[in-house]
């Protein structure tokens, strides 16, 4: 049984056509993957360490496309993107949440966290 949220090594791998890699000018990322319904978005983003040995890390788009697609397939997205989701404000920037909030909001397996993880209290990034 898995407890945390993986991909099957056997499965080959597919494109996405859900969400996007939007790239903005916001404090915290550059890029984001981007839900966007009409003139409403949606951006998630997911934390990545590039150097582990200093623990170098930093705010990108979601780095697995089947997690894009699962979420976006998920019976609850709809619910959360419409109560979530904004338009773009003055910078281009959409509401944003992380992979790990958007996760447990639809009930969905959790990735593993990692120590050097860091966390947002609030509910928008």
């Amino acid at each position: 049984m898995r407890y945390h949220y993986g991909t099957d090594p056997t499965d080959e791998p597919r494109g996405t056509s859900h969400g996007i890699i939007y790239i903005c000018n916001n404090p915290i990322y550059e890029r984001c993957t981007l839900y966007k319904i009409g003139n409403k978005g949606l951006g998630v983003i997911q934390q990545c360490c590039m150097e582990r040995s200093i623990l170098y890390t930093f705010w990108d788009c979601i780095q697995d496309d089947r997690l894009v697609d699962d979420i976006y397939f998920n019976p609850g997205f709809n619910r959360y993107f419409r109560d979530m989701a904004g338009e773009a404000d003055a910078d281009g920037c959409y509401p944003t949440v992380t992979a790990r909030q958007i996760m447990w909001a639809l009930r969905m397996k959790p990735l593993p966290k990692a120590r050097w993880e860091t966390v947002f209290d609030r509910r928008f990034v």
